[in-house]
């Protein structure tokens, strides 16, 4: 493979303003809730501080599928080619051939998959790949005005860190 294409989130400038979830599901067309989510240090997605008074902190993260090099969810789907990894690294469903069994959703271990209220076939973030294949990057880390999203090759972030 030669390029793994990812995003990287630097927590020390996400503000929790959730403007990469709404983008997300503007450039997606999704009806209900998100791929991706945002949430604080205590793992919810309420605005409440950690500590006590003076000391108090609040930070934020990002959680979104990071199209793992070997996918769990590849590897538990049973019906060939619902779930593909294409050679940039990004892993895709193809609903059409989604049963709905959930066996990706229990095998990825970062929670990144969710089953469709609508129809309960399997969907999750695709890293835009149609924007990608465009020559645009994810529209998550575009709308993101603080720079806390980065879209990059992991492959060469691995070898400069």
């Amino acid at each position: 493979m030669a390029k793994q294409h990812g995003l990287v989130f630097d927590p020390n400038r996400c503000i929790g303003c959730r403007t990469c979830v709404i983008a997300c599901k503007a450039e997606n067309q999704i009806e209900v809730g998100s791929w991706m989510k945002v949430v604080n240090n205590r793992g919810t997605t309420a605005d409440l501080p950690v500590g006590k008074y003076p000391r108090l902190s609040l930070s934020w993260q990002v959680s979104t599928c990071l199209h793992c090099e070997d996918p769990p969810c590849l590897e538990a789907c049973p019906v060939e080619e619902a779930i593909y990894q294409r050679p940039d690294g990004i892993v895709l469903i193809d609903r059409e051939k989604c049963t709905g069994c959930q066996a990706c959703g229990d095998a990825c271990p970062y929670g990144a998959i969710r089953f469709s209220p609508v129809d309960g076939r399997a969907e999750k973030c695709t890293l835009c790949s149609h924007r990608l294949d465009q020559g645009l990057g994810p529209f998550c880390v575009k709308e993101c005005i603080w720079g806390a999203l980065r879209f990059t090759n992991i492959e060469e972030e691995k070898n400069h860190s």
